[in-house]
């Protein structure tokens, strides 16, 4: 009896040991005629089918994954010609289905990773449907509809971008914020902009490095973040170059540019109404301004406000007296990027010959700087 106890017990055993690194996924796809259930494996070199299996007669299927590493890699599910990512850690029992449409019902549990990608999918996949709706609407529309098509359009692009970045943030030791971090909406190349990805893309790096440190993702994002302080070198060096121009929308909606303030002292100031500080950084700027307006000192004052009745209500009860702009991005605008705005409130004073002479100069020392110039 004791023999066949432990018996019993070594065999236990070595079958939880044989299966540690394996990963058991099941689930139920309703509603389609699609029969066929297909396993597909991401890999620096590609993507490669790895399984496949046919529906029972209640839609079910099961797949059994060998060797799946102790951090979080990318497979793909593939029903009736559509993909659902999943994030698959060693040990996982993994349920995933849909009833109707792949992409916007199914459900996924059992694997952490795979249901924050799914939390991030529930939206990203259906704006992006939004938006590509918007653009062939577009395409067939009159010219009369094509403005509110255009409203709609950049209103829910916005949306989407604010969730996605929220998303990464709240998320930022996960692998599914590095999944987040690379997609990208109709005609965007970036995330925000070349310059200021790599204020998520390092955030993420840090996090996901704590998280799982032996993530071949690691490696992947510490590239990425190497490449782009490559490209914005030039930018921390800005006050050596001449100033990058700018041309945004004042609050009639008439484009106003940087350069048309050329010849004078100009005050690039960079600011946001909906962070509620305002009030007194503009008073003591309009105090400065009155002061030096007369020799020749402007200010050329950058809102990233994402609320243009935020905006215009705070530029209008606080009297501004400046040019004021907005594009109504907040950190997706690609005014942020060039000139390496890394936190509000910011600004560059810009001399008679366009050269940057100082940055982040407030108060008496914007004075101190002003007198010298003067």
């Amino acid at each position: 009896m004791k023999n066949t106890l432990f018996a019993l017990i070594c065999a236990t055993i070595l079958c939880c040991s044989c299966s540690n690194n394996d990963v058991r996924i099941s689930g139920k796809f309703l509603g389609l005629n699609a029969k066929d259930v297909y396993l597909e494996q991401m890999t620096a070199a590609g993507q490669t089918i790895i399984d496949s299996v046919a529906l029972a007669a209640d839609g079910s299927y099961r797949f059994l994954v060998k060797n799946v590493p102790q951090t979080p890699s990318i497979y793909n599910i593939i029903y009736n010609n559509e993909r659902i990512p999943l994030l698959l850690t060693a040990g996982e029992n993994v349920t995933v289905g849909s009833l109707g449409s792949v992409l916007a019902n199914y459900t996924v549990s059992g694997s952490k990773e795979s249901e924050l990608l799914r939390e991030f999918n529930r939206e990203y996949i259906s704006g992006m449907q939004e938006l590509n709706a918007s653009i062939a609407a577009y395409a067939e529309a009159g010219e009369a509809a094509r403005p509110e098509i255009a409203r709609l359009y950049n209103s829910k692009q916005r949306e989407l971008k604010r969730n996605q970045i929220s998303f990464i943030i709240k998320n930022k030791s996960s692998i599914a914020a590095v999944y987040a971090l690379y997609q990208r909406l109709p005609d965007e190349q970036y995330l925000v902009n070349s310059e200021s990805d790599i204020i998520y893309f390092r955030t993420v790096a840090d996090a996901v490095c704590k998280s799982y440190p032996t993530s071949p993702f690691v490696v992947t994002l510490r590239n990425d973040v190497a490449r782009m302080e490559a490209q914005t070198s030039l930018l921390n060096t800005i006050e050596e170059r001449d100033y990058p121009d700018i041309v945004a929308d004042d609050m009639y909606g008439n484009p106003s540019k940087l350069s048309e303030l050329e010849g004078n002292v100009i005050l690039v100031d960079f600011w946001a109404a909906e962070l509620g500080n305002s009030n007194a950084l503009n008073a003591e700027l309009k105090e400065i301004y009155n002061k030096y307006e007369a020799n020749g000192f402007r200010v050329y004052q950058v809102s990233f406000d994402t609320s243009k009745a935020t905006w215009i209500q705070a530029v209008q009860e606080q009297k501004l007296p400046w040019v004021s702009v907005c594009d109504f991005r907040g950190q997706a605008s690609p005014i942020m990027g060039v000139y390496n705005v890394r936190s509000l409130p910011s600004n560059y004073l810009i001399d008679r010959n366009g050269r940057i002479v100082a940055k982040n100069v407030y108060s008496d020392a914007l004075v101190k700087e002003l007198e010298k110039l003067f």
